[in-house]
């Protein structure tokens, strides 16, 4: 590898690492800055956007839930695992990132809305953390490729102890919303590689047409 490849190549890495940083600082700062107002501004009237079970105008808690925090700590106990693990998501590719944060938050928010307790409000990221987590653990078995499941081993190792917090354990805990939360973070590793197979089937394929005309 040429000098100039070299140079191109830590380019495009810091480049990535740049992009990196501003989708996850970009979702770290709308979550403190809408906690922020909250507390300032509206005095906790934002969580009334969080999910009401089983209730139809809680549906729209869907898409704002991960946004909204019940308060300081509650953020705080979330920033640090969304952005360590959403960094170990995407570090592959980032639109693997947006991929199982949609899916994680899909199928967390639905989760909460058909099972939650009645009469409560979901708020909070936890359920798209535990998707990350369970993405990152269930990656390396859907794939079954050496570095996906070092990831794995290593992400259980670190994190695993979290596994727990999709029992009823803690009053006040969504505990729905980090088990379905999980739940969607599997399907998401389970889609995602069956996609990627597919896509190195079809690429093997044509290199193969290639190099049968090459030797045509």
């Amino acid at each position: 590898m040429s000098r100039e490849q070299i140079s191109q190549h830590i380019k495009e890495i810091f480049r990535e690492l740049k992009t990196q940083a501003i989708v996850l600082g970009s979702a770290i700062a709308i979550m403190w800055i809408l906690e922020l107002a909250d507390f300032l501004i509206f005095r906790g009237g934002l969580n009334s956007y969080g999910i009401f079970p089983r209730q139809v105008i809680g549906l729209r808690g869907i898409l704002f839930m991960p946004f909204l925090h019940g308060d300081f700590a509650h953020l705080m106990a979330n920033t640090i695992p969304f952005l360590t693990l959403g960094w170990l998501v995407m570090v592959r590719e980032i639109s693997e990132f947006f991929a199982v944060s949609a899916i994680a938050t899909i199928v967390s928010g639905l989760g909460i809305w058909l099972f939650g307790a009645s009469n409560s409000v979901h708020v909070g990221a936890s359920g798209v953390i535990f998707g990350y987590l369970g993405f990152l653990l269930l990656r390396g078995f859907f794939e079954r490729n050496i570095l996906s499941i070092v990831l794995s081993l290593t992400v259980g190792f670190l994190y695993g102890g979290l596994i727990w917090g999709v029992l009823p354990s803690q009053p006040g805990v969504s505990w729905e919303g980090h088990l379905f939360g999980f739940i969607g973070g599997i399907l998401a590793a389970r889609l995602l590689a069956k996609q990627r197979a597919k896509t190195r089937g079809t690429r093997g394929q044509g290199d193969k047409g290639t190099r049968g005309s090459k030797e045509f």
